[in-house]
């Protein structure tokens, strides 16, 4: 739970993680240092343009990009050990392997250095009571806080946040929450005994089998954080140390050596399963008191490593709206809050649902279409017309990393792309058939002679 107060305006951001804490910057500005703080999520982060420009908006894009290490396409292992490269945009572009629990950190002391900013940690909240601002916490020593007079509420609080918890007691919202009959685990995979990356760190690595995957990403400390997403039939299916090292040394036997059996049975066991969900929701805020952003208006599936990106960018979209709507220097109105609220949800909730459905769509081209035929061509054509016309054909992947064109517009546009692609399929398709019939007419004398 963080406090901050500009210009006679109390802005209380609840939620602690990555989102909450530049939420508080971003807020601040207007005017998990240690283990049991972090957010306990391990799936790698990557930190893409709606990400970086979000930092910048915020000021602290120095503090953080130094520590990022750029991926600039995926590394694919096939299962005979043979693998191949796949840039992600053609002029050289990257997303970046970031630590979560670092960029946490550095985002907080940011945060605490304002003045105006007070940090409470290990708190829960109970109610949150949006007419009069007052928010009940509860501390681990079951001890309530109350925080009252909060112009603003503002919900970081994660895909199981208490403030939509609240919000829906307060308003008809619509909301779903999907979990996939997939899990994951976390893996690692250590350096090599001269103290170097085991594998080209420059890249994200994919172990596509079809049905599951394995992907890993590269740390500062030259490890790799590997993560297994499989049914969770085949996660059930594997009791012992030994049907473990079976199923790897079949199905990922390069990677059994990089990783070391020992350690590849200890982190197995030892780390938990997660589950994956998408929830969507509508509206995000209640009337001109509250308001949630990240993963608490739109979680997702990781498979588009966008979950962070699109709620730092909720905070370039508040951030836009406040500053178009408020004159520097001072406090909203009642008015205005609500104005911007209001635009926030209307602007922001066609977008989300957008990237939720895409991350979930993207995990299928993750662990099979990076190596099916038709996805293979259907990139070739992309970059060779973006190249040649970078405005008029725009690859799915660079709109959605790459850009700030809204989520929505960039499905839209793959959509229209799809189309032009099955034109230019069956164009294929029937200037070989053509090509074929005009062959075999041209050959029909010489085979008919030869014949007699």
């Amino acid at each position: 739970m963080v406090e901050t107060a500009c210009s006679n305006f109390k802005v209380v951001v609840i939620g602690g993680g990555l989102v909450g804490s530049l939420a508080t910057v971003y807020f601040a500005n207007k005017d998990i240092r240690q283990d049991k703080h972090a957010s306990g999520r391990s799936i790698n982060l990557a930190l893409s343009t709606r990400g970086i420009e979000a930092l910048k908006g915020a000021g602290v894009d120095d503090e953080i990009i130094p520590t990022l290490i750029p991926m600039k396409g995926r590394y694919i292992h096939a299962l005979d050990g043979s693998f191949n490269t796949q840039n992600y945009g053609i002029f050289g572009q990257c997303i970046n392997s970031v630590d979560r629990k670092l960029m946490n950190e550095k985002l907080l002391t940011v945060a605490e250095k304002h003045a105006l900013v007070k940090l409470n940690f290990e708190v829960g909240v109970e109610r949150c009571d949006f007419e009069s601002g007052e928010i009940t916490f509860v501390n681990n020593k079951k001890e309530k806080i109350i925080v009252s007079d909060a112009d603003l509420i503002i919900g970081a609080d994660g895909a199981f946040s208490k403030v939509r918890q609240q919000l829906l007691r307060q308003l008809t919202m619509n909301f779903s929450q999907e979990y996939i009959g997939h899990l994951y685990v976390e893996l690692n995979m250590p350096p090599t005994k001269s103290g170097d990356y085991a594998m080209d760190s420059n890249h994200l690595h994919i172990w596509p089998r079809e049905t599951f995957m394995m992907i890993a990403l590269p740390n500062l400390d030259k490890s790799f954080t590997v993560t297994l997403f499989m049914p969770k039939e085949k996660f059930a299916s594997i009791k012992t140390h030994q049907d473990l090292l079976t199923f790897f040394d079949v199905t990922f036997p390069d990677a059994v050596t990089l990783i070391g059996r020992d350690l590849l049975v200890e982190d197995y066991f030892k780390n938990p399963k997660g589950t994956l969900m998408t929830v969507k929701c509508d509206p995000y805020h209640y009337k001109n008191k509250a308001v949630i952003v990240g993963d608490a208006a739109h979680a997702m599936v990781p498979f588009y490593g966008q979950g962070m990106n699109c709620g730092f960018e909720d905070l370039i979209v508040l951030n836009e709206l406040f500053s178009e709507h408020v004159p520097s220097n001072r406090a909203p109105t009642e008015e205005e809050l609500g104005t911007i609220l209001s635009k926030y949800t209307e602007t922001r909730k066609k977008d989300a649902h957008a990237i939720c459905d895409l991350a979930k769509q993207n995990y299928i081209e993750m662990r099979s279409g990076v190596i099916n035929p038709k996805y293979l061509l259907r990139k070739k054509f992309e970059d060779f017309w973006h190249r040649r016309f970078p405005d008029l054909i725009v690859p799915l992947y660079t709109m959605v990393s790459f850009s700030r064109i809204p989520y929505s517009e960039a499905l839209q546009r793959y959509e229209k792309q799809t189309t032009w692609f099955e034109w230019y399929l069956k164009a294929r398709i029937t200037f070989k058939v053509v090509l074929a019939l005009a062959v075999a007419k041209a050959f029909m004398p010489l085979v008919k002679k030869l014949i007699q």
